[in-house]
């Protein structure tokens, strides 16, 4: 359902391949491709989790006898890592396709990781050696938070999408839980020389596996039509649809008025990328650089500081502090997972922002209920689950923003950039909550850090409800015309698509 038209200088393309792509009902195709990609959060979570673990006993003369700022560092250049990974890797992802770099990103990651685990001795050079595979380690997954968005965004269903996307982002929280139970158990189980080893290798081991699976997935079809390999992209949707049908599925016919015609051409890059940021669609740069920035304070400032709070202000014992992680791990885990389907339903700005404020709303209550001193390190603990219950769901909706928002050519770059800017910000959330906790005496100067934390979440609500674009069901070429595109599919279409009716949206209301 594609063909070609010669013109004048280059060839163009008039295919129906994203219609094909987005009329598929769910399928095993669709699951496989959600777990073979979906792991990259699971394994971000993984790392973060179990690096924090480990961090207490570098500094024991049995392992690496490292000074407390230099364990310290260690998150800091991983998250460094990230940035330069994300970065990179957006730029291939968008210039050499999804599938290359997702396999390469998750190689990257295994071979970091791995390495870390081979730190052999104590002494500067083994730190400065640590640090480097950490790095390449968060260059990794940085890699993989491009690649896996692209190309689950495009090969995803339009009416699955919303969905889909908040609850694979909100498996960092598995992870999370993955990391602490298995820290716990070769922490105290095993030697501290052989324990914070194994547990760099927790994540490695995983790699391995899902390295198998990911080779037989294909390319995006989408990214392939984009970049004129006409041919391969007709042989791969072929084979996604003969798998669909395969499950035992009916394929109905894409609407005819759907037909899509491009003229590709070499539009990748970040010079791209700027123009299209900065002229083309500023409004929607803002909406994502706001609703990505907030989230990062937030989380980062309360993720990388709760163990000072339980043990400074509630006494608890610094062993005792995984277990609550675990609590706040599933609060955070739970909600993607029950409220995804509603950002496809009631729809994104809807839930986006309701999210958003709701968690600042509930976080705020939370603050004067910490400053009034009626909260055990219990209910604490389940106060915040209560508030990032929600914001998980804002948190996985930015990433999902940012990555249907943009066109096709730059989409992992877009990716990448917002990514790269949230954890600049992000980064400042830990020193300044740090700084504000201090001696654990003064409850009133950290009750002022969780207000500002609680105003950054309503301000990313009002900034959606102002910005926030109305992408539930639609399809990505629908939201954000490809630059290689000379015509898109027409406003009824679009309006199908988004309704449920017509025959690309006839699944929508199941």
């Amino acid at each position: 359902m594609s063909s070609t038209v010669e013109g004048s200088d280059q060839a163009v393309i008039r295919t129906l391949i994203p219609a094909r792509m987005d009329r598929l009902p769910w399928s095993r195709f669709h699951t496989r491709l959600v777990t073979a990609l979906g792991v990259a959060w699971i394994l971000d979570g993984l790392e973060i989790t179990v690096a924090s673990a480990v961090a207490g006993v570098l500094s024991t003369k049995q392992t690496l006898g490292m000074s407390s700022t230099a364990v310290g560092a260690i998150a800091t250049v991983y998250l460094v890592g990230e940035v330069i990974g994300a970065l990179f890797f957006g730029r291939l992802a968008d210039a050499l396709g999804r599938r290359n770099l997702f396999m390469v990103t998750l190689g990257v990651y295994l071979v970091g990781s791995g390495l870390s685990a081979l730190t052999l001795g104590a002494g500067t050079g083994w730190v400065l050696y640590l640090y480097a595979t950490r790095i390449v380690a968060g260059m990794g997954i940085g890699g993989e938070y491009a690649a896996i968005n692209s190309a689950i965004d495009e090969m995803i269903p339009a009416r699955y999408r919303g969905r889909v996307d908040i609850a694979v982002n909100g498996t960092y929280w598995g992870g999370a839980v993955l990391g602490t139970l298995g820290s716990l158990l070769l922490l105290n189980v095993l030697s501290e020389s052989v324990g914070w080893r194994l547990g760099f290798l927790i994540g490695p081991v995983l790699a391995v596996v899902v390295l198998f699976v990911r080779r037989n997935l294909p390319e995006s079809p989408r990214w392939l039509i984009m970049h004129g390999r006409e041919a391969q992209a007709e042989a791969t949707i072929r084979e996604i649809e003969q798998d669909v049908a395969g499950s035992g599925h009916e394929l109905s016919e894409p609407p005819k008025d759907a037909m899509l015609e491009i003229k590709p051409a070499d539009r990748t890059g970040y010079l791209t990328l700027v123009r299209v940021l900065f002229s083309q669609y500023p409004g929607r740069s803002t909406l994502g650089a706001t609703l990505m920035i907030t989230q990062s304070f937030l989380y980062n400032a309360i993720f990388f500081t709760y163990t000072l709070v339980l043990t400074k202000f509630y006494g608890l014992k610094a062993s005792a502090a995984p277990w609550y992680l675990i609590a706040f791990a599933v609060g955070n885990l739970l909600g993607p997972l029950t409220l995804g389907r509603l950002f496809d339903t009631l729809g994104r700005k809807k839930m986006i922002a309701g999210t958003y404020l709701i968690s600042g709303v509930l976080l705020a209550v939370t603050a004067k209920l910490f400053e009034a001193g009626v909260l055990t390190a219990l209910t604490q603990t389940l106060a915040w689950c209560v508030v990032f219950f929600f914001a998980s769901c804002g948190a996985s909706a930015a990433y999902l923003t940012v990555s249907e928002i943009f066109p096709l050519e730059v989409r992992a770059q877009a990716i990448a950039v917002f990514f790269a800017i949230a954890q600049c910000f992000g980064a400042l959330g830990p020193v300044l909550y740090g700084h504000l906790i201090g001696s654990g005496h003064d409850p009133h100067m950290l009750f002022i850090g969780y207000l500002i934390g609680a105003g950054a979440m309503i301000l990313g609500g009002l900034v959606e409800i102002l910005l926030g674009v109305a992408a539930e069901r639609l399809n990505l070429e629908a939201i954000a015309k490809p630059l290689s595109a000379i015509r898109t599919a027409s406003a009824s279409t679009s309006a199908s698509v988004r309704t449920g009716t017509g025959v690309a949206g006839a699944h929508a209301r199941s």
